[in-house]
């Protein structure tokens, strides 16, 4: 009887989306508007919350349908909504698909934070009723920049993911669709939006999104159809100068969800500290850099940038605030950390513990190799400078180092490469260390004829970190529509036998000839008393590398498919078949990576798999290759290349 009253209750709620938005006022029913529906938030601690208490109140006054933002009672479970709901999210034109009347209540109670979406390329169409030629131009001067599209409630980085339906590059020959960017967005400034739109999606059974840059490669801040909750505004960042742990005492700083790397940096320069965090400036920390794991220019040393976090403020799947640490909500705690974003719930704020302020040295250059009169050096000699420093790779990860370097293949026509140095770097080393500790190298590709010491080389010693990062790490491009990259993590092991190493490297070579490498000598350390959902592969990893393969939009289809399938079947084939076991970074990983499952998160994914059905029964979140996303499929996808240009449907 429970499941059937529940039942009829959610029908009745959605059946009365064709009706009027109405609510009792002073014994009288009027129209709902910005005068007669309260902003549905109560002050609870320091946080604006949604509560019981105001759900209740709402419901005394006969708010229409205002049991689509209710919390869940104990006997809704997943099985009631497939059972009201068919196999596939409620899409756009579907009859339970809520009218405007419905969302414009849900605006109200938000106090105007909902948005209705514009694609970002929109202002380039004259037919598209946004077209804005200043805007446009500034679009498009700006497109491969971070902030363009983190500043836009719902553009993302990998547009190939969204389908490419609106670019502002084909405005004067294409068609503007919104594709797979959401129907909505929220603009997040407190927690209680966070809470109304969990419930809104979970009891009218939309797809739900998260987006706080759209920094994510994969396609997880896309999704047609879609309710967004847009986090990138929460910019709050504290100073606590001794926080007080169950298992740490000392220096943190809390984060707001929308806090970016530069931001982070810069007040760790501020407050005279060190922080973990990403490499690219423009990346969410809290988001999904720390959920999946997240490696650092740091990492060397004091491991992931999920290592660091000491509390977590969340909302969960059930639209239920908490804070879990160590102590509290462990399993929340422990899922968080590593398991992915956009699964277990939306992160409103993370406490994370910092490091005493440090010297850093290291070095920079640029070569290129060929045999042309711009070329330094011959394609032997560079293939032999690069293998030498790869084999020296357990000495400069035991020491801390970071070496982050790519090799690219030379694009004017010319047999050879190009190697730049972004940098390599030692923190808490003095150059006169770094140096004696890369000599035998030097030594060796002096020998070979690769003398980059005293003419190619850009040796640099700073007392601080925001200096070199901001001087020797290079600008992301972002919004490149025509390439996929896929990543792996080739473990210590590989260099402890010499045949498996020689193995290694040759195919490592091989690989070099047809697609870029970015490479990072780094190891995620494990922190003593540190248990997390990070993938294991990265404590054992030594050489972690990204490789891409592109295409123009003038290819044909078929060579469009053979590069996108050379991703996964190609070089990603080759680099699991000398790391067999390992993993890939899920934020930066190939869409298509076979047993993503084990590849991201090794023998942890039974236990995320677990807490995610108990946390999240109703399926509320999904995203590509997250925790369990392997029960749910993007309709009108070609295999190969899956993006979020569909209506989402259970297998």
């Amino acid at each position: 009887m429970a499941i059937l009253s529940r039942t009829l209750l959610l029908v009745g709620a959605v059946a009365g989306l064709a009706t009027a938005q109405t609510i009792q006022q002073n014994g009288q029913t009027v129209a709902a508007t910005e005068d007669t529906v309260p902003v549905a938030a109560a002050t609870v601690g320091d946080e604006l919350v949604l509560t019981d208490d105001i759900i209740a109140q709402l419901t005394s006054q006969e708010l229409t349908n205002v049991s689509l933002f209710a919390f869940p009672d104990n006997s809704t479970t997943g099985e009631v909504k497939r059972g009201l709901f068919d196999q596939c999210k409620t899409f756009p034109g579907d009859l339970l698909w809520p009218i405007p009347a419905a969302w414009k209540v849900f605006d109200l109670l938000t106090g105007g934070a909902l948005i209705k979406t514009v694609p970002i390329g929109a202002a380039c169409y004259k037919k598209s009723g946004h077209y804005d030629a200043t805007k446009c131009n500034d679009i498009l001067a700006n497109w491969n920049e971070s902030p363009t599209h983190a500043d836009d409630p719902t553009s993302v980085m990998s547009p190939l993911f969204q389908g490419k339906t609106c670019m502002p590059q084909n405005a004067a020959n294409g068609t503007c669709e919104l594709g797979g960017f959401p129907s909505y967005a929220v603009k997040i400034s407190t927690v209680a939006q966070i809470q109304l739109a969990i419930n809104f999606a979970r009891n009218t059974n939309i797809r739900l999104i998260v987006k706080n840059t759209g920094h994510d490669f994969l396609g997880k801040s896309s999704g047609a159809g879609a309710l967004s909750i847009w986090t990138h505004n929460l910019k709050s960042i504290d100073f606590i100068k001794n926080y007080k742990g169950y298992s740490y005492t000392g220096p943190a700083l809390k984060l707001g969800a929308g806090v970016e790397v530069g931001e982070l940096y810069a007040a760790a320069d501020k407050y005279g500290v060190s922080a973990v965090g990403g490499e690219c400036k423009g990346v969410g920390v809290v988001g999904g850099y720390i959920q999946g794991g997240g490696h650092s220019p740091l990492s060397s040393l004091y491991g992931m940038g999920a290592d660091q976090v000491l509390s977590i403020d969340i909302v969960l799947p059930d639209g239920r605030f908490i804070t879990a640490d160590e102590k509290h909500n462990t399993d929340v705690f422990w899922a968080v950390r590593g398991g992915g974003g956009s699964t277990f719930g939306v992160v409103t704020s993370m406490t994370v513990k910092v490091y005493p302020r440090l010297v850093y040295s290291g070095l920079t250059f640029y070569v290129t190799s060929g045999n042309d009169s711009i070329a330094n050096y011959t394609n032997e000699v560079f293939t032999a400078a690069v293998e030498a420093y790869w084999r020296k790779f357990p000495l400069y990860a035991a020491k801390g180092h970071y070496g982050y370097s790519s090799i690219y293949p030379r694009f004017d026509g010319v047999p050879g490469f190009t190697w730049e140095f972004h940098p390599w770097w030692s923190p808490k080393t003095k150059l006169v260390d770094f140096k004696a500790t890369i000599a035998p190298l030097l030594a060796e590709w002096n020998a070979i004829g690769f003398d980059v010491e005293d003419s190619l080389a850009n040796f640099f010693e700073y007392d601080n970190f925001y200096e070199p990062w901001t001087k020797h790490f290079p600008t992301e491009f972002v919004a490149n529509a025509d390439l996929r990259t896929g990543s792996r993590l080739l473990p210590a092991k590989n260099w402890e036998d010499p045949a498996t190493l020689n193995k290694t490297i040759s195919t490592m070579l091989d690989v070099m000839q047809t697609s870029a490498l970015i490479m990072y000598n780094i190891v995620g350390k494990k922190q003593c008393g540190v248990d997390n959902a990070v993938n294991p592969a990265w404590r054992e990893n030594l050489f972690y590398v990204i490789v891409g393969s592109g295409w123009a939009d003038t290819s044909s289809p078929e060579d469009i498919e053979a590069a996108n399938k050379g991703i996964t079947f190609d070089k990603g084939a080759k680099l699991r078949s000398i790391s067999p076991g390992a993993g890939s970074y899920l934020n930066e990983a190939d869409i298509a990576e076979p047993n993503f499952q084990q590849s991201f998160w090794g023998t942890n994914y039974d236990r995320l798999l677990s807490i995610k059905k108990k946390l999240d029964p109703w399926d509320t979140f999904w995203a590509p290759t997250a925790v369990g996303s392997e029960g749910w499929y993007v309709t009108g996808q070609e295999s190969w290349l899956p993006t979020q240009n569909g209506r989402l449907c259970r297998k």
